[in-house]
């Protein structure tokens, strides 16, 4: 029993059954292959056999300990699904099977225990085959029912480890589950799990508390109706608090309060905690008494929310989003609307206060989706007698009417610097969508945004929530797609650890991709969407769209590192980039031009490269990059005279530039983006390996498949305006005009 099994053989199963989620045909092998490994019955002689069981599951519910158990309770459910109509059910078997000898393994552990050298080994053991148990109940709780009495001492384990802990918390879970199904229970049995529950409930910190409180709940709403027993817990907490806010008010600096923070942190969380499994206003528990205690609580707990003391409002906020899973109508009130509120939306709010608001909310739509499930198969099992939607209706009706009050500022929280705000944020989204509380519509360019996020596990949530709703609503993508690249942009800004430091559009590793591949990967398959997305980013670069430099740069990153497949893709791009140059480019070389000193204008003759520069506009541009890209040996002759002629034409602008210095830094703004577009345009020719032939001839309107063709991409060709970067670091758009910064535009007007 002590010896492990094979770490690889528990590493091969954790990898194979994190797919159990996957397409149809791995979803089936996952499936079928542990049906043969865990869920075939052991012939009962074969102890060795099924030791080697309960030790490899054991094992591998131990290593997913961090990453959750999602993956044990869907293949079960899938296992016990496939045989609900079969008469010979071996899973059902095989589960009765391993729970009973799970419980024998865990007696044995208790015993072995006592042996020092082993303890540690043990005690990880114990707690692996305890949760295991648990995992069991939730899915099968039947399964359990027998064993109830031999886990209720283990509510008596002292506390000195974190795995003790683990021991309490999920046996408080088991008997939870387990105990409103047990016919006749002995009252003593009862009576020991009510005391012993209070007494943890009394003394452990906030995860036994929630536990046992919870455990509580069932035990007492469901079988044994000791409401005073409750109620006389209820009002010792209660009343605690009362005392500490009467004190407060008449004197905010006491020392007292000080001394009694545990005691008012406790009071704050269990009140909460017994709030949302136990309805005070019943008359169970208050009897004749008028006074409403919901009211009561909230006007305490909202209290403490206002203090200075940060620990304190956490607790408080903690308690109140307790309160609200018993009672959501109180998330309508306007002070507390006005408190969520607040704390997402006020920049310089503590982190830990948004994040608890955020899990206030998130917990909430969790119990509210687990309570609709269950009620769901409870009118199965009853009959089709009720109108079960309608039913459905009403509850969602008020989940839907709270998300809508929170969710712009839930949004918004997109844009923290934080990650753990940005998750909380997520999750809340991907409930609220989930549950169909919501329009998605208003959701879509958040998550295309959140689809940037530099961590992985968040922007893969964010991207299935999109392919979730496109699955839905077709074209919403599409249609929300420019707002979802303008809102990507401003999460980057956010998460921009370095602000001299332009935002950037690609991933900073060796895929190069863009942030917004995704996006992209999506909208591409549908050739209009597609073409009319592109057409939106390039007239970003129109001198009259007035978009910032930075976010040019961000949107040119994208375009030049987009996963393009066919040559039609980047062919496209380049055809509008003439467009836009074509026009763009002249009107900002005709407006400089028009900002000179008009009587100065006389005294210089424009050179004749200016001259040809002006009528062709983007072409020398292109030509010079070209230039620029050739060995030096085959670049035109470049030597003193040239030099000399370079320095010139510029001396001769400088001295037709008007005195007011605005039109000048209006100019350097603007032409970034025909500088980016440029850049842009020779990147993808050599990127793709195109020839000036092939980009004149290529022509919107021809057939799809002339320039269907995959492309060709070349390594090692890498975007990088350097021009436009080093304009944002030297923050030109903000700088004195100094003579060099003169020099500098017109150099750039000159180019």
């Amino acid at each position: 029993i002590e010896q492990p099994t094979f770490p690889k053989i528990t590493e091969m199963c954790v990898k194979m059954i994190r797919r159990v989620n996957d397409e149809e045909g791995i979803k089936k092998l996952v499936n079928e292959t542990f049906q043969k490994l865990w869920f075939t019955p052991t012939p009962h002689h074969d102890k060795e056999a099924m030791t080697r069981k309960i030790l490899n599951i054991t094992d591998v519910v131990a290593a997913c300990r961090d990453t959750g158990y999602d993956w044990f309770e869907q293949l079960l459910q899938n296992l016990l699904k496939s045989e609900e109509d079969a008469s010979y059910k071996p899973v059902k078997k095989a589960c009765t099977q391993l729970v009973d000898n799970l419980v024998e393994h865990i007696l044995k552990y208790e015993e072995s225990l006592s042996d020092s050298d082993n303890k540690g080994v043990n005690s990880g053991r114990l707690v692996a085959c305890i949760t295991t148990l648990f995992l069991f109940s939730k899915i099968r709780p039947q399964l359990m029912v027998k064993h109830a009495m031999t886990m209720q001492p283990y509510l008596t384990t002292k506390c000195s480890t974190q795995n003790d802990f683990m021991v309490i918390c999920n046996v408080a879970k088991i008997l939870e589950l387990v105990v409103p199904l047990m016919e006749h229970p002995s009252e003593t049995f009862l009576a020991t799990i009510e005391e012993d529950l209070m007494k943890l409930i009394i003394k452990y910190g906030m995860t036994v508390v929630q536990h046992c409180v919870s455990c509580l709940g069932a035990v007492v709403n469901k079988v044994t109706q000791n409401y005073k027993f409750v109620w006389a817990c209820f009002n010792r907490y209660y009343g605690a608090l009362s005392k500490l806010k009467n004190q407060h008010q008449e004197d905010p600096n006491s020392t007292i309060l000080t001394a009694n923070k545990p005691a008012l942190l406790r009071s704050l969380f269990t009140v909460g905690a017994l709030c949302r499994h136990f309805d005070f206003d019943q008359e169970d528990f208050k009897g004749n008494s008028k006074v409403n205690i919901k009211d009561k609580v909230l006007e305490l707990l909202m209290y403490f929310t206002k203090h200075s003391d940060e620990e304190v409002q956490t607790k408080a906020i903690i308690g109140l989003g307790f309160a609200f899973i018993q009672h959501p109508s109180l998330m309508f009130e306007q002070e507390v609307k006005t408190l969520y509120n607040s704390i997402l939306s006020d920049k310089n709010c503590s982190v830990n206060l948004k994040i608890q608001v955020l899990k206030n909310l998130q917990t909430y739509l969790q119990e509210e989706d687990t309570r609709m499930q269950q009620a769901d198969r409870d009118w199965k099992k009853v009959a089709k007698q009720e109108d079960l939607k309608e039913m459905g209706d009403i509850s969602s009706g008020m989940s839907s009417s709270i998300m809508q009050l929170y969710l712009k500022q839930v949004l918004e929280a997109f844009f923290h610097n934080q990650s753990s705000v940005r998750h909380f944020a997520l999750n809340v989204i991907a409930l609220t969508l989930n549950q169909g509380l919501i329009h998605p519509v208003q959701c879509v360019p958040y998550l295309i945004a959140m689809g940037t996020d530099p961590e992985p596990s968040m922007r893969n949530k964010a991207d299935q929530q999109l392919v979730e709703i496109d699955k839905k609503y077709a074209g919403f993508i599409h249609m929300k797609a420019v707002a979802g690249m303008k809102m990507s942009y401003q999460v980057q800004q956010a998460i921009n650890t370095c602000p001299k430091d332009p935002v950037r559009g690609f991933r900073h590793d060796e895929s190069s991709s863009a942030l917004c591949s995704h996006l992209y990967s999506m909208i591409r398959g549908n050739r209009q969407h597609r073409r009319a997305f592109l057409i939106s980013l390039l007239n970003l670069f129109d001198d009259t769209a007035k978009t910032e430099v930075n976010m040019l740069l961000y949107i040119a990153d994208n375009l030049a590192c987009f996963p393009y497949q066919t040559q039609e893709e980047p062919l496209f791009i380049m055809h509008h980039i003439d467009i836009t140059l074509s026009v763009s480019g002249s009107n900002l070389l005709q407006s400089f031009k028009e900002s000179m000193v008009k009587d100065k204008k006389k005294e210089r003759k424009p050179s004749s490269d200016e001259e040809s520069e002006s009528d062709s506009n983007s072409g020398s541009e292109s030509e010079s990059e070209e230039e620029a890209s050739k060995p030096r040996r085959l670049r035109k002759r470049v030597d003193s005279d040239s030099d000399s002629d370079e320095e010139n034409d510029i001396n001769a602008v400088m001295k037709c530039l008007p005195e007011n210095s605005a039109p000048l830094i209006e100019f350097a703004n603007v032409s970034q983006g025909i500088l980016l577009l440029l850049m842009l345009k020779q990147h993808l020719k050599n990127l793709c390996g195109f020839s000036d032939s092939k980009i004149q001839k290529y022509s919107p309107s021809e057939s799809a498949k002339v320039y269907d063709k995959a492309i060709n991409r070349k390594t090692g060709v890498h975007f990088h305006p350097k021009q436009t970067l080093d304009f944002l670091r030297s923050d030109m758009a903000n700088s004195k005009i100094t003579e060099e910064v003169k020099r500098s535009i017109v150099k750039q007007y000159l180019d």
